[in-house]
């Protein structure tokens, strides 16, 4: 893929940003909010917490690795900007339809609210698979696929832990072999509890007849959008380290 100066200047001020915000240190507030969930967990018995995180494992590890997501379609574009034009066009796709799930599914209620939460993962990691196509990474390569779930966390992270998942993909060459060879030594617990504490309170609101059809396409939209823009810029950052160091 030729990568145009011209075009990596054009993106450099977002790109940039961008890295400040995976590195700043969690303010006040984000550390006040993480303190309470963090009491709200401690009150759940261990057994909720395995039964959680035993359901995400499994609806995340056969999202990620089923066949009709490691099969994306070839796409080989010949430069950054035909590859992010097509990738935006994705983003807007997936933020669009995950808005028409949200509401649909928050239209119900509590009963339904639940079917919200396996739909709507299955389509954002679906738009994660192919950004990575689009950007022309192999996503049938395991080590791909760990990448995908590390754009996951750092989206859907407290900042703390964010800090801490950056660091992990800024070097992630030299960082790669030390990350698990099994998918089922990765963190789950971990994985799981940053996730549902991100958007915990966003999404309880969609479990409100009626309301929740507002609040499940508004957020079900907008933390798409952020997810589809973090991961452009993730893999910015191994494009242009490599690109760099050519």
């Amino acid at each position: 893929m030729d990568i145009d100066q011209k075009y990596v200047d054009e993106i450099s001020s977002e790109f940039q940003l961008w890295k400040l915000k995976m590195q700043q240190q969690p303010s006040v507030l984000n550390q006040t909010a993480k303190g309470i969930q963090h009491k709200i967990n401690t009150l759940i018995p261990d057994k909720v917490h395995n039964v959680i995180t035993k359901a995400i494992k499994e609806i995340t590890r056969g999202v990620i690795f089923g066949a009709e997501y490691t099969t994306v379609s070839s796409f080989d574009p010949y430069t950054l900007a035909e590859a992010e034009y097509f990738i935006k066009k994705r983003i807007d796709f997936y933020s669009s339809s995950s808005a028409a799930e949200g509401a649909i599914t928050g239209f119900g209620g509590f009963i339904s609210g639940l079917a919200d939460f396996p739909l709507w993962l299955s389509l954002k990691m679906k738009l994660l698979f192919e950004i990575a196509n689009g950007y022309g990474y192999d996503v049938t390569d395991y080590k791909e696929r760990l990448y995908i779930l590390h754009i996951f966390q750092l989206t859907f992270s407290s900042q703390k832990h964010r800090n801490h998942v950056f660091e992990t993909m800024e070097n992630w060459e030299a960082n790669i072999e030390s990350l698990p060879a099994d998918i089922n030594e990765f963190d789950w617990k971990t994985f799981q509890l940053e996730y549902r504490d991100f958007i915990d309170l966003a999404k309880l609101i969609q479990l409100i007849p009626g309301v929740g059809a507002i609040a499940g396409a508004y957020v079900n939209h907008k933390y798409t959008k952020m997810l589809g823009r973090y991961a452009m810029n993730a893999y910015r950052l191994r494009l242009l380290k490599t690109n760099t160091n050519n």
